[in-house]
């Protein structure tokens, strides 16, 4: 079987893959040369700088973005399309995402998913730094949910599931704690991401001075 030429596309999705193995602290040129069993050397033909790799792996996770934007539908209906939309991309690819919201994009493919944001919120009714706080929040909550999916920050529940509290814990200092354990323990990622959408979007529609629909 013929081997696959060298590209930087190929380039882009060994990275992409490393990432989702190992975090993107394992990614060098010379790893992704080794992954691909290719010379170091010929990467940089294709992409001049880990940096620049790295700006093309949140390229390539922005740009496979896909929703059906109906610019016809309330303002409150195309955010709940975008913000699913970015969640299920951030499934498919979750340590990269991580590396998605750190770095500004540099193209159009990764501006694509800002600019739709913007212009919805834009209009409904929201002034500029409105819009633009407005999107963050919304990066952040639904960063911060993927986050807990993937564990790598905490649910907030006891150490045990049931009722039981850790052991040593004097269970009459946390009465809510211990009572509510069962449901701290239980978590559908789908509903909770669901109840926390809702409501930014009704504080957000509340902001802009009408009612989320």
């Amino acid at each position: 079987m013929p081997t696959q030429p060298l590209s930087r596309a190929r380039i882009v999705a060994a990275a992409i893959d490393l990432i989702e193995r190992e975090g993107a602290d394992a990614v060098s040129m010379r790893r992704i040369a080794a992954e691909l069993g290719v010379g170091v050397m010929s990467l940089y033909n294709h992409v001049p700088s880990k940096d620049a790799l790295l700006d093309g792996v949140a390229e390539a996770v922005l740009s496979g973005i896909e929703f059906t934007d109906d610019p016809g539908a309330h303002w409150t209906d195309r955010v709940r399309a975008q913000a699913r939309a970015f969640r299920q991309i951030a499934h498919h690819h979750p340590r990269s995402t991580m590396l998605v919201v750190s770095r500004q994009p540099h193209s159009a493919a990764g501006l694509l998913p800002v600019e739709r944001a913007l212009a919805t919120l834009r209009g409904a009714g929201f002034d500029g730094p409105g819009a633009v706080s407005v999107l963050r929040v919304f990066i952040a909550y639904i960063v911060g949910s993927l986050l807990r999916e993937v564990g790598v920050t905490p649910a907030f529940a006891p150490a045990h599931a049931g009722s039981a509290l850790p052991e040593g814990v004097d269970a009459a200092s946390f009465p809510e704690v211990g009572a509510l354990a069962p449901l701290l323990h239980a978590c559908d990622h789908e509903a909770e991401f669901e109840f926390g959408l809702e409501m930014l979007i009704q504080a957000a529609a509340l902001r802009v001075g009408e009612g989320a629909r």
